[in-house]
């Protein structure tokens, strides 16, 4: 799922535009996190066909903090932290273990495309969350794209016959709870330095993993396939694409970022076809497209003229 952090104004147009290699290279590093992204839907899915949950996750989000924690600089930095940030850390770890827990549950009964589209419906869903329990008013748009987004959730996921897979429902539920995630690290949480927040919200998502795993699993085999997710996950698409990402999008004009990024679910797509031969047909297809439209006008409305969006709130990945 994706975090929002909180970045410094960027550099003026007049300086993007007289850096043009360095935004390049920027916008084709964000495409590889993009790609990483989506990929790793086939990692969760082979995970999620042998029956793997809480422990998965668990361990791929205790591993991926790992990862980071390095990049934090000092490690006084999170035991010196304010009170209200260990808060904040402990409620995104728990929406993250939330979101997370639902989407690899659904793993075990749809396909990586299908899950990778799905959960890009967290991005349509934050502005009905923001009116149900904020009130905030929405712009039409939204409505638009909340009906976009539904109709084709439904052509793709029962192919135009009326029935719903329970795998789709579950990751319709993880992308409810993205969509809070989101909103509650922009609203409470963009105060505090990312990097040590991103490692804290990980290192609770993977505690509580484990120990629901505990209780309600009889253990887990480390089969390699389950060792080769555990690790594409965690190295790959948190702890590398987490980084890049944050380099790059001091680079590039935040709707580059926000356009390339929506493209994971594109790459979860071609994933899931070229190494699992996970086929879709024409009307799942044309869900695709229409979730994928109504992705980039939820957020198309935020953008100005010289294409950027919100300067303080940049959206860093999952």
């Amino acid at each position: 799922m994706y975090r929002i952090i909180r970045f410094s104004p960027s550099h003026d147009n007049q300086t993007r535009i007289s850096l043009p290699p360095m935004r390049l290279k920027a916008d084709l590093t964000l495409l590889l996190v993009s790609i990483l992204w989506g990929s790793a839907f086939v990692a969760q899915r082979v995970a999620g066909q042998m029956g793997g949950v809480y422990y998965f996750n668990g361990l791929r989000y205790l591993l991926a903090a790992l990862v980071v924690l390095p990049f934090v600089g000092q490690i006084a930095n999170l035991t010196n932290a304010p009170k209200p940030q260990f808060k904040w850390m402990f409620l995104a770890g728990f929406l993250l273990f939330v979101a997370s827990a639902l989407q690899q549950a659904g793993m075990q009964y749809t396909s990586a495309g299908n899950a990778g589209f799905i959960t890009s419906l967290y991005v349509v869903l934050i502005p009905i969350v923001l009116f149900l329990f904020w009130r905030e008013r929405q712009h039409w748009t939204s409505i638009v794209a909340v009906a976009l987004a539904g109709a084709g959730a439904f052509l793709l996921s029962t192919g135009g016959q009326f029935e719903v897979r329970a795998g789709d429902a579950l990751e319709l539920g993880g992308a409810f709870f993205w969509a809070i995630h989101v909103i509650v690290l922009g609203k409470f949480a963009s105060k505090f330095e990312p990097i040590g927040f991103s490692v804290g919200q990980l290192a609770v998502c993977g505690i509580l993993n484990l120990l629901v795993g505990f209780f309600a699993e009889d253990g887990i085999t480390l089969h390699a396939p389950i060792l080769f997710a555990i690790a594409y996950t965690a190295f790959l698409s948190l702890g590398l694409s987490y980084t890049l990402q944050v380099w790059a999008q001091k680079h590039t004009p935040p709707a580059d970022a926000a356009l390339i990024l929506s493209l994971e679910s594109v790459f979860a797509v071609l994933a899931g076809w070229l190494m699992l031969d996970e086929r879709l047909n024409v009307i799942q297809l044309f869900g695709c497209v229409m979730i994928f439209v109504a992705v980039v006008l939820s957020q198309a409305r935020q953008w100005s003229l010289q294409g950027t969006i919100d300067r303080d709130h940049l959206i860093e990945g999952r």
